[in-house]
């Protein structure tokens, strides 16, 4: 398989788990800039590396005044980020090991990332090398300039932990978009090894100690609280390796976050995942720890062959593409165990409102989940079933969102439980029916199907009545304003009917679902006559002139449903061939953005390959090319390239969708 090691990305995943403990690099190399967290909120991470007496750089700002190594390389793979550095001789391949397989809960709401430094010499020669890596206070912060912070050591059967929180812990007091944990607790574990020391210091002092000698200062620094931002306290380790040769030489420690108590649901306060079974922390780092050689070769393979059936399935830009799509979509969710011990699984809208679990997130995002755990999207839908189903929720139509991340206790969007104005009625309606069927569809499973088959019937008849030619209203691509006859909208709402009715046989009710497949199949040539104009539909179907991607189509193909004649999808993507822009296809003829995740669904309709690919090809142009370095958004312009809004987002999960087409609806793993 060939790939390019060195692609350059907007931003590069460092440490990715949930909207709290999600640190990126956001420069061309690890040397160029401090690390950030996704808001752009400096999460610290510094590197050196002493040679013969001489001491490099190889992670920070240029404030660490050491010389930067060469970074050679840097590969972005599904759970791993490989970056390799050469100066002096020697050969520094850094990785950050995020073991995020969607397969495994348990891995996969595990906060821990392992940090593994692999060293060899280049010239022949033997070197002495000495390691040094720390993370800032300010990681286990939401102000750096305003929260106090305390830190601490222990030790733990064979392992040296020391960690760092806000001293008033304010357990999920805060809700919003552009925030960061003020509570729980940042830690930095270092197993046993040759020549490993640890140290709690203000930055300058531990980092000068080391450039002048090569070790950290002989005891910790307990001068606390204080502001993170005074003095930078940082959370250090050194690695004395001395004789390096040819044969290389391995180190490795772990970045963990003790949450505490994550979400809240329905004014319950839920423990993440991990958590569920009384597990505490310490047990958590020793079962990592014991399972990392194990995990290393599983992750290898997992990514070799992920990477290889992306490159059969879209070719080698596309796997470049859902490579750094791969941890921003899990990384954007939190874990979490119910009281009952059931799984949720969270959403939050980073950069976009701050919502949790929002429906029409969850729908764009669900192509990731349908192919590699559908439990992970149950996990998504159940708590929205509830809620649409207990009393607080008045209305016909599906709800948006459960509040505003971390605090999942009812919408906020809109006009919230209280009013229709700016709800999204067909929008939400057709994705929980689509989303409920597909995972009845493509899973087998059909327990929440039978389960909730009055709610979707419901929503699915408000969709018969108000979905052909919806009413002004707002669709997902809110940030375009109301619009109305919207024919993409009514695409969805049409499918959703045609779903609903393919859901309702495998429940056993085959009269009912025949009835409604036939209705949608009534709306369906209904659609054709109304939308068409010339060679291709109409943005609205009274819009002359207009035209837009029809991306909900894809699921007419993706189910089996059999609603629509091939030859719209064929004259739909032999016109976007047409319109292309520097960096991709716009999202409709109002104006030159678009949205990264409707452009691979509206490109998976394609039945050549080529074509595709042609959709894919800007797209690969613009992740190299982008002025903004920002973890992928999926809005943006595709003219300049720039960044229009949202970052960090779980809709890249979209990309996906290729690939579950190509695996016929299986899971893949």
């Amino acid at each position: 398989m060939e790939r390019r090691p060195s692609l350059r990305v907007p931003a590069t995943p460092l440490v990715v788990h949930d909207p709290t403990f999600s640190v990126w690099s956001t420069a061309d190399r690890l040397t160029d800039d401090w690390s950030r967290h996704w808001t752009g909120t400096p999460r610290t991470i510094a590197g050196l590396c002493r040679v013969d007496g001489r001491t490099f750089r190889f992670a920070g700002h240029g404030k660490l005044k050491a010389e930067a190594m060469e970074q050679v390389s840097s590969e972005v793979l599904p759970t791993r980020t490989v970056i390799r550095f050469r100066s002096a001789g020697v050969e520094l391949a850094l990785t950050f090991l995020t073991p995020v397989l969607p397969g495994d809960l348990d891995l996969l709401g595990r906060p821990l990332t392992y940090v593994v430094f692999d060293l060899r010499s280049t010239d022949g020669k033997k070197h002495d090398v000495r390691l040094y890596f720390d993370v800032g206070a300010e990681w286990a912060t939401n102000d750096p300039l305003g929260d106090e912070v305390g830190w601490g050591r222990y030790r733990v059967e064979g392992m040296e932990l020391i960690r760092v929180g806000t001293v008033s812990q304010p357990v999920l007091r805060k809700c919003g978009d552009n925030l960061r944990a003020d509570w729980g607790y940042m830690a930095l574990a270092v197993p046993d090894q040759d020549g490993a020391s640890t140290a709690m210091a203000l930055a300058d002092e531990a980092r000068a100690r080391f450039r002048a000698k090569g070790e950290l200062p002989a005891s910790d620094d307990l001068r606390m609280p204080r502001s993170p931002r005074v003095g930078r306290t940082v959370l250090a380790a050194a690695f004395a390796l001395e004789s390096v040769s040819a044969k290389a030489v391995r180190r490795r420690l772990m970045l963990a976050w003790d949450d505490l108590f994550c979400l809240e649901y329905m004014h319950r306060k839920l423990r993440p995942w991990w958590q569920r079974d009384g597990k505490s922390f310490d047990a958590m780092l020793l079962e990592a720890d014991a399972q990392f050689p194990r995990l290393e070769r599983q992750c290898a393979s997992f990514d070799a062959r992920l990477m290889a059936a992306l490159v059969k399935c879209g070719g080698a830009e596309y796997a470049d593409l859902a490579a750094l799509s791969f941890r921003q979509c899990i990384g954007a969710h939190k874990l979490a165990a119910d009281l009952d011990g059931s799984p949720v699984f969270f959403s939050k809208e980073n950069f976009s409102n701050g919502c949790i679990d929002t429906v029409d997130v969850t729908y764009p995002s669900a192509p990731f989940f349908l192919l590699f755990n559908p439990e992970l999207l149950k996990a998504q839908l159940k708590p929205v079933l509830d809620y649409a189903r207990s009393p607080r929720w008045r209305f016909d139509f599906a709800p948006h969102d459960l509040g505003t991340y971390p605090l999942a206790n009812g919408q906020v969007y809109g006009g919230g439980e209280t009013g229709e104005e700016d709800q999204m009625p067909v929008e939400e309606c057709g994705n929980m029916v689509l989303l409920v069927a597909a995972l009845a569809i493509l899973s087998g499973d059909t327990s929440l199907a039978g389960e909730y088959d009055g709610l979707c019937g419901r929503w699915a008849d408000y969709l018969v009545k108000k979905g052909l030619d919806p009413e002004n209203q707002l669709c997902t691509d809110d940030f375009a304003g109301h619009l109305a006859h919207n024919t993409n909208l009514s695409l969805k709402a049409i499918a959703a009917i045609g779903a609903y009715g393919k859901q309702l046989s495998l429940i056993g009710q085959r009269k009912r679902g025949a009835s409604y497949r036939a209705k949608a199949r009534q709306l369906a040539a209904r659609w054709v006559r109304m939308a068409r104009e010339g060679d291709h539909y109409r943005l609205t179907f009274d819009g002359n002139g207009t035209w837009s991607q029809k991306y909900n189509l894809v699921w007419d193909r993706l189910l089996g449903l059999g609603l629509f004649p091939a030859s719209v999808a064929r004259a739909e993507i032999a016109h976007y061939l047409t319109l292309q822009n520097t960096y991709g296809l716009p999202l409709d003829s109002r104006c030159a953005y678009t949205k990264l995740d409707w452009i691979v669904w509206s490109a998976t309709m394609a039945e050549r390959e080529a074509d595709f690919r042609a959709f894919l090809a800007p797209l690969h142009k613009w992740i190299q090319e982008t002025p903004d370095r920002v973890p992928l958004t999926d809005w943006f312009w595709t003219d300049s390239g720039k960044h229009r809004g949202f970052q960090a987002r779980s809709v890249v999960g979209g990309v996906f969708i290729r690939m579950l087409a190509e695996n016929k609806g299986k899971v893949w793993g």
